[in-house]
C-alpha cells in the first residue's frame, strides 16, 4: 500500500479495534477448517441468512472497491426516483481518479435505468457518479444515504465516501458484504442489472450507442447460475468479487476480497463450490499465497499499532 494509504487504514483500526480484536480467526486457521483459497478475506453464507458458512478474515475492514456500486444501486432504488428518467453525464463536480476512463460523453443523456445497469453489470465509473449526482438530495446526500443504509443493516465495519468505489476510503468487511447482498438481493433490478451478459447502451444529445460487457465470467457460465453479481479492483483493494449462485443445490453467496490476480475471485469461487459439494479443499498457486502472507503480515501490523496506540 502507499504510505498515506497505510495511515488511513490504521486510523480505521484505532477507530473500529473493539471489532477488529473479535475478527474470524486468520487465514491459515481459517482455511485449515475450509477451502484454500487466493483471496485475503472471504464469507459464504446460504442467500437470504447472514450466518456465515465460512469466514477468512471477515470481521477485517479493507478497501471494497467497485464492489461499492452494489449499495450505489441499493440507495437508488430506495430512493423511488424514476428509471425511466434521462439523466445528464454532467462534468464532475471533484477531480476524477487517474483509472476512471470513460467512453460515455460529458452532457451526453441516458435513462437512470440504463446507467444503473451499466454500473453494476460493466462497472462504469462516471455512470455511478451520475447517478450519485442525480440523487434528489445531491451528490453528498447520496453518500450520506449509503452509510444510513449501512448502519441499518447492521454493517458495523462499512464507510462510504464516494459512489463509485474509486476511493481507497471506502472500506467494508467480508461479513457486511454478505448483508449488502442479501439486502440487495431482494431488487429485481439489481439481480437483473448486475447479471447482464451484454448491454448495446443508447445515449441521446449527441444520439450515440456504446457496447458495454459484464466484468464477471461466471455469468456466462449457466452451470453457475449467477443470480447477483459484483466485481471489484483497486491496487490497495486487490481483485474482489461479490455473488449469488448454485452451489451444492443451495443459493449461495461468496464475497472474496483482496486476491492477486484477475482470475483469482473466480478461481476461489470454484473452490467453494467443490469445498460444499465434496470437503475438498484445492490448491492455490504459490504466488497467490506469498500474496496472501504478505496482506496478512501488514494487516496485522496496523492492527498491532493500533492497539499500542490505544494504550
Amino acid at each position: 500500500m502507499h504510505r498515506m494509504n497505510m495511515v488511513r487504514m490504521l486510523l480505521w483500526w484505532v477507530l473500529c479495534l473493539p471489532f477488529a480484536v473479535q475478527a474470524h480467526p486468520n487465514g491459515s486457521d481459517a482455511e485449515a477448517q475450509g477451502p484454500s483459497l487466493a483471496s485475503v478475506n472471504a464469507a459464504v453464507a446460504i442467500a437470504g441468512n447472514n450466518d456465515l458458512v465460512f469466514a477468512k478474515n471477515a470481521d477485517r475492514s479493507v478497501p471494497i472497491a467497485s464492489v461499492t456500486k452494489v449499495m450505489t444501486a441499493l440507495v437508488v432504488l430506495e430512493s423511488g426516483a424514476p428509471l425511466n428518467e434521462w439523466l445528464v453525464f454532467r462534468k464532475r463536480h471533484t477531480p476524477a481518479a487517474a483509472n476512471a476512463y470513460t467512453r460515455i460523453r460529458v452532457d451526453s443523456q441516458m435513462r437512470r435505468s440504463d446507467v444503473l445497469r451499466i454500473a453494476l453489470m460493466s462497472s462504469e465509473n462516471f455512470a455511478a457518479y451520475t447517478l450519485a449526482r442525480s440523487h434528489p438530495g445531491g451528490f453528498e446526500a447520496f453518500v450520506e444515504a449509503m452509510n444510513a443504509k449501512a448502519k441499518e443493516l447492521g454493517m458495523s465495519g462499512t464507510e462510504f465516501v464516494d459512489p463509485t468505489g474509486l476511493s481507497v476510503e471506502n472500506v467494508s468487511t467480508a461479513g457486511d458484504l454478505v448483508r449488502l447482498v442479501n439486502a440487495a438481493a431482494k431488487y429485481p433490478e439489481i439481480r437483473e442489472y448486475s447479471t447482464t451478459d451484454y448491454f448495446r447502451g443508447q445515449f441521446r444529445q449527441p444520439r450515440y450507442s456504446l457496447s458495454f460487457g459484464n466484468t464477471n465470467a461466471l455469468v456466462h457460465r449457466q452451470s453457475w447460475g449467477v443470480g447477483l453479481s459484483k466485481t471489484g479492483y483497486l491496487s490497495d483493494a486487490g481483485r474482489c468479487l461479490v455473488m449469488i449462485s448454485n452451489m451444492n443445490g443451495k443459493r449461495v453467496v461468496t464475497v472474496l476480497l483482496d486476491s492477486l490476480g484477475t482470475r483469482s475471485p473466480m478461481g476461489d469461487a470454484g473452490r467453494i463450490k467443490r469445498w460444499l459439494d465434496t470437503g475438498a479443499k484445492g490448491q492455490v498457486a504459490k504466488a497467490a499465497r506469498e500474496y496472501s502472507r504478505e496482506k496478512n503480515a501488514a494487516y496485522n501490523a496496523m492492527a498491532h499499532s493500533a492497539t499500542a496506540a490505544l494504550k
